[in-house]
Parts: structure tokens; sequence; C-alpha cells
């Protein structure tokens, strides 16, 4: 049985922030308003907005300013603006009618300039959470999103670390992930009790650091 569903990313990264050694490797994430969006672009000069409930890449829009002007990328489309104003009313027109988060953006670790993360499914059987897969996925070329259903590339976990680092690095960053989901199953565990399923989607950047951008409580 796939157990309890948790479809707002927000209260599971609340959760896991709760957290101080997961709370590091979480990218700043603040609900998204007018004045959220412009502090945090000026702050990390990239941000990711997406929507609270949802997946498989829908909706999620790349925003960057570069110190002089701003740009949004959504799928393939990108477009420029002179001002945060006109941005921000343009961003308006082409979000979906949800409600969005913003998270800090990271410039991940990439295989002949693609972008690629990893997802870690975990299941609970018998009372126990058993590793159901590893893989990593590599964004279509000219997509920032790496999801499957917008054209990413699987590989295992192994192949994509180790095309991203030496070896000895990419074990060190398995082992990374495995123990981060470790000790994440047992924070949500504690904070939503009844849940079977979970897909855990990380990055890891251009430095080597793990970030976990989202948990799922229904991963595809």
């Amino acid at each position: 049985m796939p157990g309890r569903q948790l479809a707002d990313k927000w209260l599971k990264t609340e959760a896991l922030l709760a957290e101080p050694s997961i709370a590091k490797h979480i990218p700043q994430t603040r609900l998204f308003d007018e004045n959220a969006l412009k502090s945090m672009l000026h702050q990390f000069g990239m941000v990711v907005i997406k929507p609270l409930r949802g997946g498989g890449g829908y909706g999620v829009i790349k925003v960057n300013w570069n110190g002089s002007g701003y740009s949004f990328t959504k799928g393939e489309v990108r477009r420029t603006f002179q001002s945060f104003d006109s941005l921000y009313r343009a961003l308006n027109k082409v979000k979906v009618k949800r409600r969005y988060l913003i998270q800090q953006g990271i410039h991940l670790a990439r295989i002949s300039g693609r972008p690629i993360d990893y997802r870690v499914k975990v299941v609970k059987q018998d009372g126990e959470w058993v590793y159901r897969s590893m893989v990593g996925r590599l964004a279509r070329p000219g997509l920032f999103v790496t999801n499957l259903c917008k054209g990413g590339l699987q590989l295992t976990a192994r192949e994509g670390l180790s095309r991203s680092f030496s070896r000895k690095r990419a074990a060190g960053k398995r082992k990374e992930m495995r123990e981060l989901t470790n000790t994440s199953i047992r924070v949500l565990e504690n904070a939503f009790p009844g849940i079977g399923e979970l897909g855990f989607d990380y990055g890891i950047d251009v430095a080597g650091k793990v970030w976990i951008f989202e948990v799922n409580t229904r991963p595809q």
C-alpha cells in the first residue's frame, strides 16, 4: 500500500528544516510573493519557482538576475526584461493559477553541458524501509528540468555520478545521499505517521555539495 499522501511541498520542507543535519542540505525556500522573489533573486542571482502541489516539472520556471537585467525560462522559452516590475508582471501571466514556492537556484553538475539530478525511491515493506531505486536523470538538451516525462534520460546513479565526478568522489556522494535519505525517513515518519513510500529528489552542485530539492509521497 502506498500509505499516507502529502501533496504540499511546503509542509514536507518545513519538517525537514527542523532537523539541523538535513536543513543545511535544503536550498533556501520561501512561499512565493513579490518581495520574496526580489530579495532572493538579488541574493542568489538564480531561483526556481514551482507549484506547491504537482510534479513532473509542470509549471516550473527558472528566474535569473545578472546584475543589470532579468530573465525567466519556462520549458524552451526564455524571455528577458529590463526591470523587476516587468519581469514580475510577465511571470504572473504565465504562472498557472495555484500557489508557488521559490527555491534558491543551484548550479548543478553537468554531463556534456546538460544538468543531472537524482531520484531515490524507498518503500516500507513489513515494517522496514527498503530502497527501490537510485537513478540519475539527465536533462534533455536545451531544458533545465530533468524530469523523464519532459524528455530527460535515465541513468543509474552510479553512472551519473561517475560521469560527473572522480570515482572516489562519486562513491562518497552516493553514500551521502543514502545517509541523508535514512535521516529524512526518520524525520518525515515522525512528522507524518502512516507514510509508506517516498521519492527524494537530490541535486549535486558544481562544487560537489548534495542538496535535497523535494520529497514526494507518491513518486512517479
